[in-house]
């Protein structure tokens, strides 16, 4: 089966990437992808993209030569109470927000501050992708995260590059996270979390940890645009009627 969505990708706006949204858009089309989320640096990162960035993405057009545009952030978990550093009636109008621990907002501590911060984020509303939460850095209670990202239908990812590039070490922790969220009836996702749009919609690491964890597929976001569009929907997002054409 291919995987024709991904929901984790940054630009030259995250200045420590290295692709603009066209060179994403061709790539996307070169290897037939259908469905893919820009989801730069959250404001608070050291060298992300200036808050307006996230205000105008709505300049961005929904389909381009038909791939689909997903406007998103990948906003920084702030502290243990779960805020994050986009708020308010702008997370609206996004049409997907991720949030993760990043060493510069939230230095590492330990399991217990983690869990706390994961299960507040989860459980704020606020957001609907925690990425990469089998960062060794921040040792969580996977069995607890998991059973509230299932309790408030947040999905939690299977980072591809974390396998590659970053946060080296994580393969044992996504696999029990994978079993977890299997166990405790919820939902994943794959994201290449590229910063250069070659790696767009590559996950052949992140797939080996799924099929690794006999995860059901059924419950996988990139199997289809529609099960990611269906998703979002229910998580309050509104204006995806505007991908039907997919």
């Amino acid at each position: 089966m291919k995987y024709l969505v991904d929901t984790h990708a940054h630009t030259i706006a995250s200045t420590h990437a290295y692709s603009t949204v066209h060179d994403y858009i061709a790539v996307a089309k070169e290897k037939g992808m259908r469905l893919f989320a820009i989801t730069d640096h959250g404001p608070d990162m050291a060298d992300a993209p200036h808050f307006w960035h996230f205000v105008n993405l709505r300049v961005l057009p929904r389909i381009v030569d038909g791939v689909g545009i997903l406007r998103g952030i990948e906003a920084n978990i702030k502290n243990d109470a779960g805020e994050i550093d986009y708020f308010g009636d702008y997370l609206q109008e996004l049409d997907i927000v991720l949030a993760g621990f990043h060493e510069p907002v939230f230095p590492p501590s330990d399991k217990q501050t983690h869990t706390k911060a994961l299960i507040n984020t989860i459980e704020s509303g606020n957001v609907d992708i925690i990425t990469h939460p089998g960062n060794p850095a921040y040792p969580i209670d996977i069995k607890a995260v998991a059973a509230a990202a299932a309790r408030c239908h947040v999905a939690l990812e299977i980072n591809n590059s974390s396998f590659e590039m970053s946060r080296k070490g994580s393969e044992a922790n996504c696999v029990a996270i994978a079993k977890a969220v299997r166990d405790a009836g919820g939902l994943l996702v794959m994201g290449s979390d590229s910063h250069v749009a070659f790696s767009l919609g590559e996950f052949s690491q992140a797939l080996a940890i799924i099929e690794e964890a006999e995860f059901p597929k059924e419950r996988l976001l990139n199997r289809s645009p529609e099960a990611l569009l269906e998703f979002l929907s229910k998580r309050g997002h509104k204006t995806l009627d505007d991908f039907a054409e997919l």
